[in-house]
C-alpha cells in the first residue's frame, strides 16, 4: 500500500479512541481527524447502566476514555457534534454535516450502534426510555428519581443491569422478556435459573415467554398488557432490545455487510470490503472459528479490533486479539464471561449456586469433551485470571478435579500448565 498521510475516523465512541491512540504510539505523524455526531469526548458505555445511572449529579462518576486535553496534546482533530453524512471510497472523501470535506489515505469506521426502537414506543415520549447514550442515562436517572415503578422490556445483560440499578434506587421493576429464560442464548440453563432467583429475590418480578399483546401509554404513566392477560402499570418503559449497528455509512458505500446480523465484515485485520476502509467495534461482523459470523458488542471487542484496526492501518503487525472477555455488574454480583458459548457444551460447577447466599462464588465450565470453550464466574474475577491460560490453550481439564475446592483455582491452573509443559 502507499504511504499513510491522512486517516479519518468516523465515531468518536471507545473504538475511535483507542485507535487513534495505538496510530501515534506506533510513530504515526500524519493527519488524523475524528467526528462524532455526540457532543461528548469519547466516553465509556459500560458504566451507564450502572455507576452513571445510580449517581447524584454532582458526584457523577468519570467515564472519559481519555484525559481531558489527549486529542490536542496528541494533534487530533476532534469535531464532535458533527455528522458524516455521505463517504466516497473512490475519492477518499467523507462530506460532513457542516459542510466541510475530509480528504483520506485510510478510513475508521467506528460508529457503534443505535438502541434498536419498538413499534408504539417513541423515545421522543417523555414516558419511554432508550439507553445508549450519555444523555440517555442522564435522562433516565432523572426520571427514576421520581418513579416509583418501572417496566423495563428486555432481559438481556442491558435489561438486567437497568433493572439492578432502578431496585438499588428504590424503584418496583417488572421485567418482561420473550425467551423462556434470561440470558438464554449466551449461558446455560442452571446459570439462568440462579441468576432469576437472584432478581426475584431483589424485589423485581420476571415475566418470561411473555409478548406484549398492547402498551398504551397515557400522560405521565404506562400500561402493558402480556400475552398471558397480566397488565402493568408503571410510571415509566424501559426498551432495552438490543443493538441495530449503524451500518448507513458502510451499505451508501457499496461495502460488504453480513446478510445475518447486519455487521459491516470485516477480516482478521479490520479490513473491510474496500482496502482503504476499516471498521471496528459495534458495527462489525468478523467471522470467529467454530462459531460463524459475530457482532460482539462488548468493551473488550471495540478495544481489541481498534487497536488491530490501527496496526493495520499503517501495514503494522498487531499481536492477534485477546481470548473473548465480558463483564456485568448486576444484583450484587459480579460476573464475567470467558470464552464463547457454543451448543453441545456441558458445564460443570465449582462452587455453591445458592442464589440466597450475600456472597455468592463460583465457576461453571463449559466443557467440550475435556476441553474447556467457556467459563462464567461470579464473585471470582481472581480464579477466572487463574484459569485463563487453561482456555486460551484448550487444555484437557478433567472435571472431578475442577470441582474439588481443596485445591485453589490458582494451584489447580498451574498444574495443568505443568503438566502441559511436560
Amino acid at each position: 500500500m502507499s504511504a499513510v498521510s491522512s486517516i479519518l475516523v468516523i465515531g468518536a465512541g471507545q473504538a475511535a479512541a483507542v485507535a487513534v491512540a495505538t496510530l501515534r504510539d506506533q510513530g504515526y505523524q500524519g493527519r488524523i481527524t475524528v467526528v462524532g455526531d455526540e457532543a461528548h469526548a469519547p466516553y465509556e458505555r459500560p458504566p451507564l447502566s450502572k455507576a452513571v445511572l445510580a449517581a447524584v449529579e454532582a458526584e457523577e462518576p468519570g467515564i472519559s476514555v481519555k484525559e481531558e486535553d489527549f486529542f490536542s496534546a496528541r494533534d487530533i482533530d476532534l469535531r464532535l457534534g458533527t455528522e458524516v453524512v455521505s463517504l466516497n471510497p473512490v475519492a477518499g472523501q467523507a462530506l460532513l454535516s457542516d459542510g466541510s470535506a475530509v480528504a483520506y489515505d485510510r478510513c475508521l469506521l467506528a460508529t457503534g450502534g443505535t438502541a434498536r426502537q419498538l413499534p408504539g414506543l417513541s423515545p421522543d415520549a417523555p414516558q419511554v426510555h432508550y439507553l445508549r447514550t450519555l444523555d440517555d442515562a442522564r435522562r433516565l436517572r432523572n426520571a427514576l428519581r421520581k418513579a416509583r415503578s418501572a417496566v423495563i422490556i428486555g432481559a438481556g445483560f442491558l435489561g438486567l443491569e437497568i433493572a439492578s440499578t432502578a431496585r438499588g434506587m428504590g424503584v418496583d421493576v417488572s421485567i418482561v422478556e420473550t425467551a423462556s429464560r434470561v440470558l438464554a442464548r449466551v449461558v446455560p440453563d442452571a446459570f439462568s435459573t440462579w441468576l432469576q432467583a437472584r432478581v426475584a429475590a431483589s424485589g423485581a418480578t420476571l415475566y418470561l415467554g411473555q409478548s406484549i399483546n398492547d402498551l398504551q401509554l397515557p400522560a405521565d404513566a404506562v400500561r402493558v398488557s402480556l400475552s398471558d392477560g397480566s397488565v402493568l402499570d408503571a410510571d415509566l418503559v424501559v426498551v432495552a432490545v438490543g443493538l441495530t449497528p449503524a451500518t448507513d455509512l458502510a451499505r451508501s458505500a457499496g461495502l460488504q455487510l453480513n446478510a445475518a446480523n447486519g455487521g459491516i465484515e470485516v477480516d482478521t485485520q479490520c479490513r473491510s470490503s474496500d482496502p482503504r476502509i476499516f471498521a471496528a467495534g459495534d458495527c462489525t461482523s468478523q467471522h470467529h472459528e467454530g462459531h460463524g459470523a459475530l457482532r460482539l458488542e462488548s468493551w473488550q471487542n471495540a478495544n481489541e479490533q481498534a487497536r488491530i484496526a490501527a496496526c493495520a492501518m499503517l501495514d503494522a503487525d498487531a499481536p492477534p486479539a485477546a481470548f473473548p472477555w465480558f463483564w456485568t455488574d448486576q444484583f450484587e454480583c459480579n460476573i464475567q464471561m470467558l470464552g464463547l458459548p457454543r451448543a453441545g457444551l456441558q458445564y460443570v460447577l465449582r462452587g455453591g449456586m445458592d442464589p440466597a447466599d450475600a456472597s455468592p462464588k463460583f465457576i461453571m465450565l463449559g466443557l467440550e469433551g475435556s476441553i474447556p470453550r467457556h467459563a462464567l464466574a461470579v464473585n471470582a474475577g481472581g480464579d477466572l485470571r487463574a484459569l485463563r491460560p487453561v482456555l486460551e490453550r484448550g487444555l484437557e481439564v478433567d472435571a472431578a478435579g475442577f470441582r474439588d475446592t481443596s485445591a485453589t483455582m490458582k494451584a489447580y491452573a498451574k498444574a495443568l500448565l505443568a503438566s502441559a509443559v511436560g
